[in-house]
């Protein structure tokens, strides 16, 4: 226990300190517009991403990943917030979290093993997309000391690493921000700053209980959007923390985190915050900058809280162009290139799934929709590949008899084509249908054995079966009829 408290919090003070730092840094503009986007004060999601960050930086299952207020959680609060007002938001929150612990318990974060590696890469490169596509409003209709500040910003993020012993020890996004800080203010460039944002706040969170009626009432109101801003937030965060386990190399704890983050939107609704998940470019940004352990993700948090509150007018003062270039940098590390490559290597069937997630997630601006889209589309594919690896050999061992072999696995995908390798029509005495190399799955499979059998005894043919393992025995068992004549009776009736 001790070993593990060291590892996660003090292996890596230097590193999660800085990279801490500049996380704050880039969450205050984007807690600020997911606010915007949400139809709520500034300071909700402000204080939603410094509780959330605190919070799980000791309950989460991934040290090093990021949790805040996000977009992706902003969008389903919009007509919550617009019909029924803030109050009814922080208690959707409350119960958003809720579900979310619930959700743990029953180890839903185990099913993160169902998503395919190119639905991963498809979330990977649809998120890229999307995080540059959100910087573009910064360039547009701008004067040209904009583009000169971002250019000289991604200049300062790509080339300091390579100074000599200094390059490699701040982070380079940092240097970035508090250099074109500097250079604005000297110059008094008139560009758009973090104060152009929203009015940061100026006191710290307070406990609040949501004023709502506790009733049914509110319960009907608040629990369609809870359900899909618990969905959605573990959706989230499941696919963050796949992604900084493979930046890592190192594992998480799925179901642990699903708790974590149910307990940090608790957290977050009683400060008056509203719901938030894990932050796939603020954890990239993390990573990048040295962030390894738990402490990274709480200097994030509890510095955030301090620059908004106490250090206002200096943090007002950051050009916006210095934080796109950081968020330019996120882009373009988020985006798999190699997917690119290997789409020439890759098998049809998974670029269509890697391809098709990234455009419905950028069409939608929905990362459930994507995903699920994505996962459903792969497990069609695979069901079709596993489908076609069925084969039915025949022989005629002695004159009157056939048997037949089957290989491979038989389920719903298969179970037609399994039908049509018998020839029913053939006189024999005796069939054998050998199954020592099949597996039966389902219903539909072993309703297609029982059909097979009932032809050919129909057809005057005796019809050993042999062969069967032992899980194959007790799905036939259960939901089989070949060996059942009351039940053979009433097929052949059927028929």
């Amino acid at each position: 226990m001790i070993e593990t408290i060291k590892q996660d919090w003090f292996s890596n003070i230097r590193g999660d300190l800085l990279a801490g730092t500049v996380v704050a840094l880039a969450l205050i503009p984007e807690a600020i517009a997911f606010s915007i986007i949400a139809g709520v004060d500034p300071k909700v999601g402000l204080y939603a991403s410094f509780c959330i960050a605190v919070v799980i930086a000791f309950v989460g299952g991934r040290p090093g990943m990021i949790s805040a207020a996000t977009g992706a959680m902003a969008l389903l609060m919009v007509t919550l917030v617009k019909e029924h007002g803030l109050e009814y938001l922080l208690a959707a929150t409350l119960l958003t979290g809720v579900f979310q612990i619930c959700a743990g318990f029953l180890k839903l974060g185990s099913l993160m093993r169902f998503v395919s590696r190119s639905v991963v890469t498809g979330f990977v490169n649809a998120l890229a997309i999307l995080i540059f596509m959100a910087q573009l409003p910064e360039l547009t209709n701008v004067t040209w000391h904009v583009y000169a500040m971002t250019a000289a910003g991604l200049g300062i993020i790509y080339l300091f690493p390579l100074l000599p012993v200094i390059g490699k020890s701040i982070p380079s996004p940092l240097i970035c921000i508090v250099a074109l800080s500097i250079v604005a203010i000297v110059l008094k460039l008139d560009i758009r700053t973090v104060g152009d944002m929203g009015e940061l706040p100026d006191t710290l969170p307070i406990f609040l209980w949501p004023d709502v009626p506790l009733n049914l009432t509110t319960l009907q109101i608040i629990f369609p959007y809870s359900i899909g801003l618990a969905v959605v937030g573990l959706l989230e965060s499941m696919m963050t923390a796949t992604i900084v386990d493979d930046l890592t190399d190192t594992k998480s704890d799925k179901n642990r985190e699903c708790k974590g983050q149910g307990i940090a939107n608790i957290g977050a609704g009683l400060m008056g915050g509203m719901a938030g998940c894990a932050m796939i470019g603020q954890s990239i940004i993390n990573v990048k900058s040295g962030g390894r352990g738990r402490l990274s993700t709480f200097i994030a948090g509890t510095f955030l809280l301090i620059m908004v509150v106490f250090l206002d007018e200096w943090i007002k003062q950051i050009p916006m162009a210095a934080l796109v270039a950081v968020m330019i940098m996120v882009s373009i590390g988020t985006f798999s290139w190699d997917s690119l490559v290997n789409l020439k290597k890759h098998p049809i069937s998974t670029n269509i799934v890697m391809i098709t997630t990234v455009a419905v997630v950028v069409a939608t601006h929905n990362l459930a929709i994507g995903v699920f889209v994505g996962v459903l589309l792969a497990a069609l594919f695979f069901a079709n590949k596993i489908g076609r690896f069925m084969v039915v050999k025949n022989e005629k061992p002695e004159e009157g008899q056939r048997l037949y072999t089957v290989v491979g696995q038989v389920f719903f995908a298969s179970a037609d084509h399994f039908m049509e390798c018998f020839d029913f029509k053939e006189v024999v005495d005796r069939v054998t249908i050998d199954l020592h190399h099949a597996h039966f799955w389902d219903v539909t499979s072993v309703a297609a054995l029982d059909k097979v059998v009932i032809k050919f005894r129909r057809e005057g043919t005796e019809v050993d079966i042999i062969g069967m393992n032992e899980a194959t025995r007790t799905v036939v068992d259960k939901f089989g009829v070949y060996d059942k004549p009351e039940e053979v009776e009433k097929m052949m009736a059927g028929h």
